[in-house]
């Protein structure tokens, strides 16, 4: 039996007809770049997460650049952001000129450790990146307060989170904006690169619109310096149908990610994720921590079966980053979790049969 890590085919199969349908209607009317599909998708996706604008843009990683800029970071500032993420989220910080600066994970939910945010804040600290790592939320109640208390931005990085929950409320509107990906991986995914940006505040998302436009609203009247990074009319229309089945798909990922908790929780050899009473976890990623992971990565590979490491290198420990002189000391929680988590196929297609097959390969490792 042949386990993929994701399943995309499979998910094209269950929507083909209306898929192609909506390829079909764009190619028609050639509208390739900007045009009645991304505006669509774009009050599709503002209406389901219940904010005041979104901005579409190419793909994640510059949305969360595109939020920097308009919120005037550069040179001389300071962003947080935790150690564990991918790399979109720190070389954004320093494309736009600030310095990252990284705080250890929480050993049991693997987010930011928010009590370790604000020894890490000084005079030049501007903003505070929190990651919704693998689908669940951070802990946005301290995050937010530690943000008031001095007067930081707020950026919420949601690349892996599309409706996840904090106390009830959705992640990406607990600060001044949410950045999402639409990577063909993602809970809700295109067929190729995508990205977008929630906020509630009405100035910012024009400002953000504009950056992303060659500074431009209209075209040919530049009010200032910007990008070019937007969302094209194909995968805006693939959006808008994906965004009509995620809730349903989110609830097959969390049931998928309750069994794997069942019929694990008998193996020795695996810790379980946890998912914090107070979010609402929707596992874009289901990872365990096993031991003599590389021994059992080798026997999913040997069995067909597809697993993944998020991430194998903490991210202040990437050659990218030497420069801050970083020592395992300084993330004690990333550095342990770098040797042991291990992602495993989850999906909404994904069936019980497979995950029972997933576990019997990991009982053979006890």
């Amino acid at each position: 039996m042949s386990i993929p890590f994701v399943d995309l085919k499979k998910q094209y199969f269950s929507i083909q007809a209306e898929v192609d349908q909506a390829i079909k209607n764009v190619i028609s009317e050639t509208a390739f770049i900007q045009g009645e599909y991304v505006s669509q998708f774009e009050r599709d996706f503002r209406i389901a997460y219940g904010v005041n604008d979104f901005v579409s843009c190419a793909n994640g990683t510059d949305a969360i650049y595109i939020v920097l800029k308009s919120l005037g970071i550069g040179p001389g500032d300071e962003v947080i952001t935790v150690a564990n993420s991918w790399i979109s989220t720190s070389e954004t910080i320093t494309q736009a000129g600030a310095k990252p600066v990284f705080v250890d994970i929480d050993p049991l939910y693997y987010t930011i450790d928010v009590e370790k945010i604000e020894e890490k804040i000084t005079s030049r600290t501007k903003a505070i990146i929190p990651v919704h790592l693998f689908g669940q939320a951070c802990d946005m109640d301290t995050i937010q307060s530690i943000c008031k208390k001095h007067s930081l931005f707020l950026v919420e990085d949601c690349a892996q989170a599309h409706f996840a929950e904090w106390r009830g409320q959705k992640v990406g509107t607990f600060g001044d904006a949410g950045t999402f990906s639409f990577f063909p991986g993602k809970n809700l995914g295109a067929y190729g690169d995508a990205g977008g940006i929630v906020t509630n505040s009405i100035q910012l998302g024009r400002k953000m619109r504009m950056y992303s436009h060659h500074g431009a609203l209209v075209k040919h009247r530049h009010e200032i310096e910007g990008i070019n990074s937007r969302l094209d009319g194909i995968q805006a229309a693939i959006l808008s149908v994906k965004l009509k089945y995620i809730d349903e798909w989110t609830d097959l990922r969390i049931s998928r990610a309750a069994y794997y908790n069942d019929i694990l929780m008998e193996v020795k050899s695996t810790i379980v994720p946890k998912a914090n009473p107070q979010g609402k976890h929707v596992y874009h990623l289901y990872v365990v921590r096993v031991q003599h992971r590389d021994i059992l990565q080798k026997k999913f590979r040997n069995a067909g079966i597809e697993t993944g490491i998020h991430y194998p290198t903490p991210l202040p420990f990437l050659d990218a980053y030497k420069y801050l002189g970083h020592t395992k000391e300084d993330f004690p929680v990333s550095f342990e979790n770098m040797n042991n988590i291990l992602s495993l196929p989850i999906y909404p297609e994904l069936s019980f049969s497979e995950i029972d097959k997933i576990k019997s390969i990991i009982s053979d490792d006890v």
